[in-house]
């Protein structure tokens, strides 16, 4: 018989791998029971505490995990997941963890800087030409890192996309409309649309849409088989969240519908998942990428989210004296700071009725995930979490419930207090200066869409995404929506331009007033064509009445630069220069025989040549 000593040496091998192997099991085994043993001492006491802060806080369910090195030491649900039918809390209870979704888009982003298809540093236009911001001086500064660290000076008009029909693409494009509040990489300025722009990018780069690319490069090889984006597959699955919240002025708890307009802005905020699976996204997290002893997500690009990209201020210690958070700083897709002289990264998630925060002691290899129901609730996700490190770490407990809790009541009252005296600056007795129908109207803003007034019997109705709401006279041409319960008001101010019909409507979103300015009936093309033509002054000077397909018409006088005509009504046009000058095309029998020029000094007239 002839010996293979490669064959013997390989079955050799085997053998020491395979009993190495049960004893390696055997020993993580141990670790593993040893830690949970260690957390469980560590965290005596903490069931009374979860169910003391749920009743003082009035919270219909809170789920709660703990990571320690790379394993799921603890994890469990306190309360309901659905308040109403008294469901269980689990490990297993899948909810919306809103903005947690940014560090996903941002490691995915990483994964193409990897590749050499993005950079961090230069700008993005560089990779991605067609992205256009508001002026030239973003569009040639502008960087991926700015983009997902908050720093590009353009607030965050979040109203452009909730509750909104826009695509991801249309929000991409909506981009060049918003101006900069601030100098870039000045001021931390949270905004979502950028992360929604990132995953366009994504899409751009890769040819895959940012849904598919997150689930095959990180879901999939971190087993989150379960983890997915949308309302209609979370409630295909057996256990999942109900939201609720509480009325304004009560502590009734009320359920609220899922908040599902989050296409467009997925990569901002759209992943759904459970305690038991995000624990092998932060396991992830902690040891560098590697999960299950594979390098799932590139160390280069955890490390590189974790840089801090930016400053923020000190506003808990400056404000109310809460010195536990020194030094906060935000990266890409997460933030770090010092919690009582530990590294601390973490990030919040919120949206209608859910909250979350996915967090984690990088020195320490200690790692929270605290998922809430409720949105008067969402502060203990910070609550609960320095709760747990301080147990850990086997320091003094802060008193955090007590001090937000105290803030939250307070708030509520003076919420309470502040609706009661609505309306104080309201002039009685005054009328809105048109008849009702002329408000009727698509008014419309390049960034945040259309704002609809309808009017049904004799009421004005406000439809702008999917908000609908009857609007009520206040006092002059402002009119009001009814204070509701979860959105509160829409208050709605109509200009009339020089010639007194209603031009504008100006409403409060975000951080500033947003004009939406009536839109034109529309002219058909061969209208306009046949508006074109050569027209002569009083004085025998000529000049003309361009139209360009596209563009619309153009008036272009004797040595002056051509200027666009803006459709007001009929065969009215303005310029963009002055509201009061209106040019009028007079027709006679279907021909244009004439046009007249109205200025606050008098009216011309131009005969057509």
């Amino acid at each position: 018989m002839d010996f293979d000593s490669k064959s013997r040496f390989k079955s050799v091998a085997n053998y020491l791998c395979t009993t190495l192997g049960v004893f390696a099991l055997m020993a993580c085994g141990v670790a593993a029971r040893g830690q949970e043993a260690d957390v469980a001492k560590k965290l005596q006491g903490f069931d009374a505490y979860m169910e003391q802060t749920l009743k003082d806080w009035n919270t219909p369910g809170v789920g709660v995990g703990i990571v320690v090195n790379d394993k799921l030491v603890f994890a469990k649900g306190y309360g309901y997941r659905d308040y109403e039918k008294k469901l269980p809390f689990t490990p297993k209870t899948m909810q919306p963890i809103a903005s947690n979704s940014k560090l996903f888009t941002a490691v995915a982003a990483g994964m193409l800087v990897e590749e050499g298809k993005l950079t961090w540093d230069k700008p993005i236009r560089e990779s991605v030409p067609n992205i256009q911001f508001y002026n030239d001086q973003l569009n040639s500064n502008v960087t991926l890192r700015d983009m997902l660290s908050h720093r590009t000076g353009v607030t965050r008009h979040d109203l452009i996309w909730f509750k909104s029909p826009f695509t991801r693409k249309e929000l991409f494009e909506r981009l060049k409309y918003l101006e900069p509040q601030e100098p870039l990489r000045t001021t931390f300025l949270y905004n979502n649309l950028m992360f929604a722009a990132v995953g366009q990018i994504i899409e751009l780069k890769s040819g895959k849409k940012w849904e598919d690319f997150v689930r095959e490069r990180i879901f999939t090889p971190l087993d989150m088989s379960a983890t997915n984006y949308t309302i209609a597959d979370m409630l295909k699955q057996p256990d999942y969240g109900v939201p609720f919240r509480e009325k304004r002025d009560s502590f009734e708890l009320y359920k609220i519908p899922y908040y599902e307009d989050t296409e467009g802005v997925a990569p901002a905020g759209a992943v759904i998942s459970n305690i038991d699976e995000l624990s092998h996204w932060l396991g992830a997290l902690m040891n560098e990428g590697k999960y299950n002893g594979k390098q799932v997500l590139p160390a280069s690009v955890v490390k590189a989210t974790l840089q801090p990209a930016i400053g923020l201020p000190n506003t808990a210690g400056e404000a109310l004296g809460y010195w536990e958070i020194l030094n906060p700083a935000y990266g890409m897709g997460r933030q770090t700071a010092s919690y009582r002289g530990k590294l601390l990264t973490f990030h919040g998630g919120d949206l209608p009725g859910f909250h979350s925060q996915v967090s984690f002691m990088p020195n320490d290899k200690i790692g929270v995930i605290v998922l809430v129901i409720s949105d008067h609730s969402a502060p203990l996700y910070n609550i609960i979490s320095y709760n747990i490190y301080e147990r850990l770490l086997g320091l003094d407990q802060t008193p955090w419930s007590q001090r937000q809790l105290a803030q939250r009541l307070a708030n509520k009252k003076a919420g309470t207090e502040a609706r009661s005296k609505a309306g104080g600056d309201r002039v009685p007795n005054t009328k809105p200066s048109h008849a009702l129908g002329d408000y009727l109207a698509e008014y419309e803003n390049p960034a945040y869409g259309i704002l609809k007034i309808g009017l049904q019997g004799d009421q004005l109705q406000f439809s702008f995404h999917e908000f609908h709401f009857p609007l009520n006279h206040f006092h002059y041409d402002r009119f009001d929506t009814p204070d509701d319960e979860q959105y509160g008001k829409f208050s709605v101010n109509f200009r009339t331009n020089p010639q007194g019909d209603i031009d504008n409507a100006v409403i409060s979103l975000d951080q500033a007033e947003v004009v939406f300015t009536r839109k034109p009936e529309s002219l058909e093309a061969s209208v306009l064509e046949k508006l074109a033509g050569v027209y002569l002054t009083p004085s025998k000077v000529k000049f003309e009445v361009r139209y360009q397909p596209g563009t619309g018409l153009m008036i272009a006088f004797p040595g002056a630069p051509p200027q666009k005509l803006i459709h007001v009504k009929g065969m009215q046009f303005r310029t963009p220069l002055f509201a009061d000058d209106i040019y009028e095309f007079v027709l006679e029998n279907g021909q244009v025989k004439s046009l007249k020029e109205r200025t606050p000094s008098g009216e011309y007239s131009f005969t057509r040549q």
